[in-house]
C-alpha cells in the first residue's frame, strides 16, 4: 500500500526536512521519498488545507475499560479513538476488571491490540488488584511489556507502599505515575471547594488534598532518587511544587489534562455531569497557572485522561454521576483553543517528543528509509465536533456540537494507517 502526503509541512526536530513543505511517499510502512513534488502513481493521495506532519503523538493516560466494561470502550474502539485523535500510541491505565496487575493481563493487552493502527501500551498496577495493600509483581509485568506503573484512577494512599514502589522500579529505571489526591481529604467532594461549591450547595474537594499528596510524593522521590510522573496536575500550588522540585534536580515530570486548561469551577453552575471529573475543575487562577506552565515548559506533556462512561453513568443526578470524560479525539482542538499562541513545534513537543522521551518510546525520524510513525494534522482547520467524528463507544464529552479549530487528518504507523474519510 502506498500513501502520498501532498504539500505537508514537516514538524520534526530530528528530521533533515524540519520546517519544510514537502511531498512524502510511504510504501508499505516505509518512507521511500521526500521531495518538493512526487507523482501520485498508484498511491492514495492525502491532501489538506495547511497539512502538517510530525512524529506520531503519544498519550500517557487513558482508560480503555477492557477487560470488564467493554460496553464503555474496548481495546479496538479505544485504539480507533486514539487514531482519530492523532495518536499512534496510547498508554492505558490498569483500572480494569480484572486489573492489569499480572504479566498475564499485560500479555492480554498486547496480544488483543496487536493489529490496531494505534499502539496500545499497558500501564501495570502498583498494587495487587488495585487494593493499595501490597505490591504487585512489577518486574514480571515490566518483562511482559508494561510501560510504566500506576494504580491509575485510584492513587496510592499509603506512604509506605509508595516508597516501596519507587524503590522497586529504580532497579530497572522504571517510572511511577500518580494522580496526587489524598482521598481522606477529598473523598466526599463533588467539585472544587470554593465560592462556587458553596453557592451550589455541593461538598468540595480542596486544593490541599492534591498539594499535600504531591508534597509527600516529592519527598519520597527525593529520598529514593527514583522517577515519578505526576498527572492531572490541577492547581497553581502544585505547579509551583513541581517547578521547585525540578529546580532541585528531582527526576519528576508532569502532565495536565486538556479540560483543566479550558474549564473552571464556575462552569459547574449548570450541574453539567460531563464536567464532573477527578481531580475537579479548579479556579480561573489555577487555569491561568496551568496555561503558563504549559507554555514555559514546566508541564512536560498533555494527558488526555480519556475516561469513557455510558449514558446511564452520566444522565443521573450530579451526585451520582460517574466522573470523567472522553478526551482522545478532542485534545488537539482543546489545546488549540486554550493556548492558541503555541506554535506547531511546541504542540508536537507536548504531544509526541516529550511523552516518548519520558517513557522510553523511540520514534524514527521523518526521513527517507525510516519506518513511518506519523501524525497528519491541520492546525488551522475549523469544524464542528459532530457525533460522526467520534470513534469511541462513549459520548461523555462537553465538546459535542461545539465549533473547534485544529483537525487531525490521520495517522500512519508502520504498515497500518487510519485517515478521516
Amino acid at each position: 500500500m502506498q500513501i502520498l502526503l501532498k504539500s505537508a509541512t514537516i514538524v520534526s526536530e530530528n528530521s533533515p526536512f524540519n520546517g519544510q513543505e514537502k511531498d512524502i511517499l510511504i510504501d508499505n510502512g516505509v518512507i521511500t521519498s521526500i521531495a518538493g513534488s512526487i507523482a501520485p502513481g498508484n498511491a492514495t493521495v492525502i491532501e489538506g488545507k495547511g497539512l502538517h506532519v510530525s512524529g506520531g503523538w503519544m498519550d500517557v493516560f487513558a482508560h480503555f475499560c477492557d477487560p470488564g466494561q467493554e460496553y464503555k470502550e474496548d481495546l479496538q474502539s479505544g485504539a480507533l479513538a486514539a487514531a482519530a485523535g492523532g495518536y499512534t500510541a496510547v498508554m492505558i491505565v490498569p483500572n480494569t476488571q480484572p486489573a492489569l496487575h499480572t504479566k498475564t493481563q499485560i500479555a492480554y493487552v498486547h496480544s488483543s491490540a496487536a493489529h490496531n493502527a494505534a499502539e496500545v501500551l499497558p500501564i501495570g498496577a502498583i498494587t495487587k488488584n488495585l487494593e493499595g495493600t501490597s505490591l504487585a509483581e512489577m518486574y514480571e509485568m515490566k518483562e511482559a511489556g508494561a510501560v510504566a506503573f500506576s494504580d491509575g484512577l485510584k492513587p496510592v494512599q499509603s506512604s509506605g507502599l509508595m516508597l516501596k514502589a519507587l524503590q522497586y522500579v529504580k532497579a530497572f529505571d522504571g517510572a511511577v505515575i500518580q494522580i496526587p489526591d489524598d482521598a481522606t481529604i477529598s473523598g466526599h467532594g463533588l467539585m472544587h471547594e470554593g465560592i462556587h461549591s458553596t453557592r451550589l450547595g455541593m461538598p468540595g474537594k480542596p486544593a490541599i488534598a492534591e498539594e499535600i499528596m504531591l508534597k509527600r510524593d516529592l519527598d519520597l522521590l527525593d529520598y529514593t532518587g527514583s522517577r515519578l510522573h505526576v498527572t492531572a496536575v490541577s492547581t497553581a500550588g502544585s505547579i509551583q511544587l513541581i517547578a521547585e522540585a525540578k529546580a532541585r534536580g528531582l527526576r519528576v515530570t508532569c502532565s495536565v489534562t486538556p479540560y483543566h486548561l479550558l474549564f473552571t469551577d464556575a462552569d459547574m453552575a449548570s450541574y453539567d455531569s460531563f464536567l464532573k471529573v477527578n481531580p475537579p475543575l479548579r479556579t480561573q487562577e489555577d487555569v491561568d497557572a496551568l496555561r503558563s506552565a504549559v507554555a514555559n515548559g514546566t508541564v512536560d506533556c498533555i494527558a488526555t485522561h480519556h475516561q469513557p462512561q455510558d449514558w446511564d453513568a452520566k444522565q443521573v443526578e450530579f451526585e451520582y454521576a460517574k466522573p470523567g470524560m472522553i478526551g482522545l479525539e478532542t485534545t488537539f482542538a482543546a489545546l488549540r483553543t486554550a493556548l492558541p499562541q503555541l506554535k506547531p513545534a511546541q504542540l508536537v513537543k507536548l504531544l509526541s517528543d516529550n511523552p516518548r522521551r519520558i517513557f522510553g518510546q523511540s520514534l524514527a525520524p521523518i526521513a527517507e528509509g525510516a519506518v513511518a510513525n506519523i501524525t497528519v494534522f491541520e492546525p488551522e482547520t475549523e469544524y464542528t465536533l459532530s457525533d460522526d467524528r467520534f470513534q469511541s463507544k462513549s459520548r461523555n464529552t462537553p465538546f459535542l456540537g461545539k465549533t473547534a479549530k485544529g483537525s487531525v487528518t490521520g495517522i500512519i504507523r508502520q504498515n497500518k494507517s487510519w485517515f478521516r474519510s
